[in-house]
């Protein structure tokens, strides 16, 4: 009887691909880069404001967590915008730990760091659901 339990288990899981949710997390990140690349060479070449910098890296966020739950819903097929969630949700929760391990510790939960979590959140969800 214990084995029959513990297969119903394991089929649950079988269709969540955490390799897949991964990879995806991964490229992600590689945008990311990528995008931020170029905002540090367009800031060089143009000396672009502080103000201009801040929504760039905000646009930053939403664009790479946007990809990240549109391809997570294209391979659910199911109840994308949960998908789009998780993987904006993941995005952040990796972003706030290397910021810890970056900031020493030091670091003040303020009003930007739910903001950003709502916007990584939110762009994965939006991702998600136009899958």
């Amino acid at each position: 009887m214990e084995g029959k339990h513990a297969m119903e288990r394991n089929q649950g899981m079988k269709g969540v691909p955490v390799a897949f949710f991964l990879k995806s997390l991964l490229f992600s990140y590689i945008l990311t880069g990528a995008l931020l690349a170029l905002l540090a060479f367009l800031l060089y070449r143009f000396g672009l404001g502080e103000r201009v910098v801040s929504i760039a890296i905000i646009a930053i966020y939403v664009v790479a967590t946007f990809f990240s739950g549109f391809v997570a819903g294209k391979r659910m097929e199911s109840r994308r915008f949960f998908w789009g969630l998780l993987m904006g949700g993941a995005y952040f929760l990796v972003l706030a730990v290397v910021s810890l391990a970056v900031g020493k510790g030091d670091v003040q939960v303020g009003k930007s760091f739910f903001t950003t979590l709502a916007l990584c959140a939110g762009g994965g969800m939006l991702g998600g659901m136009l899958s």
